[in-house]
């Protein structure tokens, strides 16, 4: 059942995707200097925010495994590939010969590590879902789309690998949400008002190092939006009510 991707926002990023291909002669005389100390500076923070990303990921889809027991097997399947990413993302700074900011990271992640954090030890499984599978994941996946098309060519490969993986875990949360959205309503939209407004801080905080890297923050922001909203959408959410959700990023 999870693996039946029926996802608006896959559509929409696939369909950029193809865009991106078309134009790749075009972006190839736009890319950044991979060799600069100031990129190198900028990568070596999101690079970290990456890698920190995927384990927080890894250690949060144990952790929802303890809240649904009988899902154990696929949410450790999924933990698995998470710590594959890291690897990978792990190798992508190796290879530009930069070393990885992960005091940075950890601080970068700290208050939804806490949010998520304070939602386990309570039960609460619907806000733990979307922390990690809806609202991380849909930023992973905007995000890495969005660098894929400046990256240097050994992390575009590694990257785009990541992304495919990165569907089955958005899926994952968007199913189960969508089959118990009669009783995890209310609680959905309390845990969107206080933990989608940290996407954006999030992102303001990066976007600096960001635009060295060639990704424009506000092309991040938009992409992540459509992303979250289309998935809400496919959850069972109705206009109105996906209206009043985003606008909890607008702070």
């Amino acid at each position: 059942m999870h693996n039946e991707l029926k996802i608006t926002a896959m559509q929409t990023l696939e369909s950029n995707k193809n865009n991106t291909k078309e134009s790749a002669d075009e972006n190839s005389l736009n890319l950044p200097d991979f060799t600069t100390d100031s990129y190198k500076d900028a990568y070596s923070r999101i690079n970290a925010i990456v890698i920190e990303g995927e384990q927080e990921a890894h250690d949060n889809y144990i952790s929802i495994a303890t809240l649904i027991p009988n899902e154990q097997e696929e949410l450790t399947k999924l933990a698995k590939m998470e710590l594959k990413h890291k690897r990978g993302f792990t190798a992508c700074g190796r290879n530009l010969g930069v070393e990885a900011d992960m005091v940075f990271a950890k601080k970068f992640f700290s208050k939804l590590h806490g949010n998520f954090q304070i939602a386990l030890e309570k039960g609460n499984l619907t806000t733990c879902l979307l922390i990690q599978a809806i609202l991380i994941e849909a930023f992973a996946i905007s995000a890495y789309h969005v660098y894929i098309r400046v990256a240097d060519p050994f992390a575009k490969k590694i990257t785009q690998g990541v992304v495919k993986d990165e569907y089955l875990h958005l899926n994952y949360g968007q199913e189960w949400l969508k089959e118990n959205l009669s009783t995890c309503k209310e609680e959905l939209m309390e845990a969107n008002k206080v933990n989608l407004p940290l996407i954006k801080k999030m992102l303001d905080e990066v976007a600096e190092d960001a635009s060295v890297l060639a990704m424009d923050k506000e092309e991040l922001m938009e992409e992540f939006m459509i992303a979250y909203q289309d998935t809400l959408l496919e959850i069972g959410l109705d206009n109105r009510e996906i209206a009043r959700m985003a606008m909890a990023a607008i702070v």
